[in-house]
């Protein structure tokens, strides 16, 4: 073959294994610095962090709270009646053996006879009732009348074992006509049963401070064990009226309600005729028994305040009622 032809092709292959072996460096030297990143960025991450990470521990996740389910009207009161009588020295003529004025916005006590005295109270009782039921039955709720509520003795409006009734309803009867068996039966819808609830009322009458009240049905239908003082109606009736449907319900003089046939409606009638018969009087409950004697807690507004009376045993309550909110209002 020609030499000629033969002495280009050298400088070719020389040329092609010098790019070649330049290449295969680079692809080296960049794999050599990608590995030294690696080990140092490693290194970096565990042996050189800031000293104050490196000194101090792992911070503890909070601890985890229980939950509460109580309810927030659950939640205890402050005290609810303070001071010794600020009309003490003033006089006023009561016939009632045990009885109290407070101021219903403060819980200052204006004027007492005997506020600690246990006394019977008959259907002031119902005023504890209505307190609990009112947390815990739906307004709207249809409740199914139990068979043993229909043969509570004495006063009862009449509910028929098996009929569907409307909560609120029973509330004007508990509250107005104050039926023994609207008691019972909002007691079972609360609680599950009369027992129940009853352990629920005496509960309460502690949480809230009540030292001298005990329960013992509902209603306030048995005297025995059941009872309570002027000093503790007050303070728990100053607390039922945070719940502005209680103050609604005992200011009520008289509703008309639907009933199912063959009733078609009833119409209760507010028994505490003081509503009638003093200005400004908004509330509410009467209680008799044998035992107990003629009971009322009474409230009434005028110049903006409220004061709540307490009479117990009185043989002429609104009367007594009368004379200690005027008292209470001609001081202010």
């Amino acid at each position: 073959m020609p030499l000629d032809v033969l002495t280009p092709v050298a400088p070719r292959r020389r040329r092609r294994r010098y790019r070649t072996g330049r290449v295969l460096l680079v692809l080296l030297v960049v794999l050599a610095a990608a590995g030294a990143g690696l080990w140092f960025g490693r290194h970096e991450a565990t042996t050189s962090r800031h000293p104050s990470l490196l000194l101090q521990p792992k911070p503890k996740p909070p601890p985890a709270q229980k939950a509460s389910h109580r309810h927030p009207t659950e939640q205890p009161p402050a005290r609810l009646l303070y001071g010794s009588p600020l009309l003490a020295g003033h006089h006023v003529h009561v016939r009632a053996p045990a009885a109290i004025l407070v101021d219903a916005d403060t819980g200052r006590v204006l004027w007492a006879e005997r506020p600690h005295q246990r006394r019977k109270i008959a259907s002031l009782t119902k005023i504890m009732t209505a307190t609990l039921a009112l947390r815990e039955v739906p307004w709207q709720s249809r409740i199914t009348v139990a068979r043993s509520v229909t043969r509570v003795p004495l006063v009862r409006e009449g509910l028929r074992s098996g009929e569907h009734v409307k909560a609120w309803k029973l509330f004007y009867a508990l509250l107005l006509f104050s039926g023994n068996d609207d008691a019972n039966q909002l007691a079972i819808a609360s609680a599950g049963s009369v027992r129940a609830f009853l352990r629920q009322m005496n509960d309460e009458a502690r949480r809230l401070g009540l030292r001298d009240t005990h329960y013992t049905s509902p209603s306030g239908i048995r005297d025995r064990g059941n009872y309570s003082t002027p000093w503790d109606l007050a303070a728990l009736t100053r607390y039922a009226f945070r719940n502005p449907r209680f103050g609604r319900l005992v200011r009520t003089k008289e509703i008309h309600v639907r009933w199912a046939a063959p009733t078609n409606s009833k119409i209760y009638v507010n028994n505490n005729f003081l509503l009638h018969l003093y200005t400004g009087a908004n509330g509410v409950k009467t209680g008799y028994t044998h035992e107990s004697g003629w009971c009322l807690v009474a409230s009434a507004t005028k110049h903006g305040r409220r004061l709540i009376a307490v009479v117990l045993d009185s043989p002429n309550m609104y009367a007594d009622a009368r004379r200690i909110l005027n008292l209470g209002f001609s001081r202010r």
